[in-house]
């Protein structure tokens, strides 16, 4: 089967490998037909490594995946061949501490697709995966939708995890793809006002159409300054997306006492400097998030019954073997991307 190696830093190559093959009774065999390039792809893409997880080369990567069943496990009975999916990207033990907790997020044993040492990723012609990672979906919902459910289960995740009380105020610091998943949740809640944030015009001329309070590029004003004159209480909760230092010690500053900052972008620094004594003061709730728990269904259901339409999300797209030229988009912010897509046919 084809598939799109990483082979050094800012490198792919299209190659022949071997075609996956069903292993245990619970597996099963997808084609794969679209993946949308994630950002932590393009840490692993621009720099090799996410902290301590770093790419042994050559190596696929890829994980917002969605497909058609190919072939399944003797014991699979939650999908069967021919029908569409989406996939969740991670595969946990269900016997450890953490998943008898609730938490299969952080499976002592956990494996994730395109995560090194891991899985390999989905950007190739098939993967194998537990059939427990399988979501049907309707015929009418598209393999671009089925794809971007991977998101928006972060941002159902993350706003579930923030306990955001009834009418609050909330900023969204960096509205890239998990940045605009958090926001279509918060449409679905019952909250005030949404301030917004991005170092890059063209996305938040795109968040627009979903009415923020305010939009506000930090590297043209001060954007602390500006929703504290709007908003004098400040805010109830912060969904920092972007993963920059910055915008961390801005959310802090944006949070009124007892607000809560949710930290959902990952950094590509390895520590973080906080102002721990206004957190002291203010009593500030820092919530982490990785990935998400039992959220794809959530995602897919919200995508499935019109209440949410990702749809111009998925702004450009490209066949596996222009997989350099996604990427190099993606990596270098090019063209308003906001998701690319990587079909596969």
């Amino acid at each position: 089967m084809k598939a799109a190696l990483l082979t050094g830093i800012r490198k792919f190559e299209i190659n022949e490998i071997p075609t996956p093959k069903i292993i245990n009774d619970s597996d099963v065999l997808i084609k794969i037909k679209t993946v949308g390039v994630c950002g932590s792809d393009i840490h692993y893409y621009t720099t090799g490594r996410i902290g301590s997880q770093i790419v042994q080369f050559p190596f696929v990567i890829g994980h917002e995946a969605a497909g058609v069943v190919e072939s399944v496990g003797e014991r699979v009975t939650r999908v069967r061949p021919g029908q569409k999916i989406a996939i969740d990207p991670a595969v946990s033990c269900r016997h450890c501490d953490q998943c008898k907790a609730g938490r299969e997020n952080t499976c002592r044993e956990l494996l994730f697709l395109g995560c090194p040492k891991q899985l390999d990723g989905s950007l190739s012609e098939y993967i194998v995966i537990n059939e427990r990672s399988c979501f049907p979906i309707k015929d009418n919902m598209t393999f671009d939708q089925a794809a971007l459910s991977e998101p928006l289960a972060i941002g159902v995740y993350s706003v579930e995890r923030s306990m955001i009380p009834e009418n609050a105020d909330a900023a969204i610091l960096g509205v890239g793809p998990i940045g605009m998943s958090v926001f279509h949740i918060l449409r679905t809640k019952n909250v005030s006002n949404v301030y917004v944030t991005d170092k890059i015009d063209q996305r938040l001329e795109f968040c627009k159409t979903f009415n923020p309070k305010l939009t506000a590029n930090p590297d043209k004003i001060d954007v602390v300054k500006k929703i504290s004159e709007l908003e004098p209480l400040l805010m109830d909760v912060v969904y920092e997306c972007s993963g920059d230092p910055d915008a961390i010690s801005q959310g802090i500053q944006l949070l009124k006492p007892g607000g809560v900052l949710v930290i959902v972008g990952i950094p590509e620094v390895d520590e973080i400097t906080f102002p721990i004594h206004e957190l002291r003061r203010k009593e500030i709730t820092i919530v982490n998030i990785r990935r998400q728990v039992d959220c794809t269904q959530k995602a897919v259901n919200l995508l499935a019954n019109g209440t949410i339409n990702m749809d111009s999300m998925a702004t450009h797209h490209f066949a596996l073997e222009e997989i350099q030229k996604a990427f190099e988009l993606v990596a270098n912010y090019r063209d308003g991307v906001m998701k690319a897509m990587i079909i596969l046919d």
